[in-house]
């Protein structure tokens, strides 16, 4: 039965509605940045750009890095835009956009996040790469699709019962990156994080302004989080999000985070846009050899 549309909406020429793509402009490897403007920060770098587009937040552009194809899309900032972003990226490989129907050969997308962090860790400083593992969500969009079978159980429940979570927030979620990519990706130049995604920059990530937040000591809770060996390491805003739609949808994500911040220590990057701009260099020279 063709999809409704109401359901998958398009615009005039075809395009999926919010990311004004078709399938043609589209490489089978992405990458994710959050703000629009570190789109040509990183297609700066490419031999040659053969796409662009843009609408709302959502900038795109495809071309080519050492013969790589790839594409760059801003998501914008949180998880309810990678919601969109993640489904409509999967629409245009997966979906016959004229029929309107689930395609009977699917497509796997390799997806990494490029993205700045804060670290909550003293030993993790700041100027380095931390490469997500595991994500836990604070968010409450993995919730709405039938997502069991991809969470982690015994990690959450730890944490809820050693941050003693508040039961009026929404109940975390722990999911896994892509093990191909994680292995792909690493080096001695990296340390493989465990990262919390966060609903918000300010009181969900501690930081008060004029506002009094419900738990005064939830950061330091999550910093004192082990499950086997394994502790959490930064804080951001989309990770989460992107591993649970991913591994739902069948695609392969990474998220690479510039520590820009340290909030342990109180420290911030005297030049932050240097870091991203190495963390950008690196990860693309990654990419190159995926198969």
């Amino acid at each position: 039965m063709p999809i409704k549309a109401s359901e998958l909406i398009l615009n005039p020429d075809g395009s999926v509605y919010h990311l004004n793509l078709r399938p043609e402009h589209l490489a089978n490897t992405i990458i994710t940045v959050g703000d629009p403007d570190r789109v040509g920060s990183v297609t700066q770098h490419f031999d040659s750009i053969e796409f662009k587009t843009h609408k709302r937040e959502f900038h795109t552009q495809t071309g080519t890095y050492k013969g790589k194809h790839i594409t760059v899309i801003s998501t914008g900032i949180g998880t309810d835009n990678i919601d969109i972003v993640f489904n409509e990226l999967d629409a245009l490989v997966n979906i016959d956009l004229e029929k309107r129907e689930v395609k009977s050969n699917l497509t796997s997308l390799d997806i990494i996040r490029i993205g700045t962090s804060g670290s909550i860790q003293k030993e993790i400083p700041i100027n380095s790469f931390v490469v997500s593992e595991y994500a836990a969500g604070f968010d409450s969009l993995l919730h709405f699709y039938d997502s069991e079978q991809i969470q982690n159980f015994k990690i959450s429940e730890a944490l809820k019962q050693h941050t003693n979570w508040y039961r009026k927030k929404s109940d975390p979620y722990v999911v896994k990156c892509s093990d191909r990519l994680l292995q792909a990706i690493e080096s001695e130049k990296t340390v493989r994080g465990f990262t919390a995604t966060n609903v918000g920059f300010y009181g969900p990530q501690g930081r008060i302004l004029r506002l009094p937040i419900q738990d005064n000591n939830l950061n330091d809770k999550l910093a004192s989080f082990s499950y086997n060996g394994k502790t959490i390491t930064n804080l951001e805003m989309e990770t989460a999000g992107i591993y649970g739609i991913s591994n739902l949808l069948g695609h392969h994500s990474l998220s690479m985070n510039a520590i820009i911040a340290n909030r342990a220590t109180g420290k911030f990057s005297d030049d932050p846009k240097q870091i991203v701009d190495d963390l950008i260099t690196y990860t693309l020279n990654k990419i190159v050899d995926l198969d």
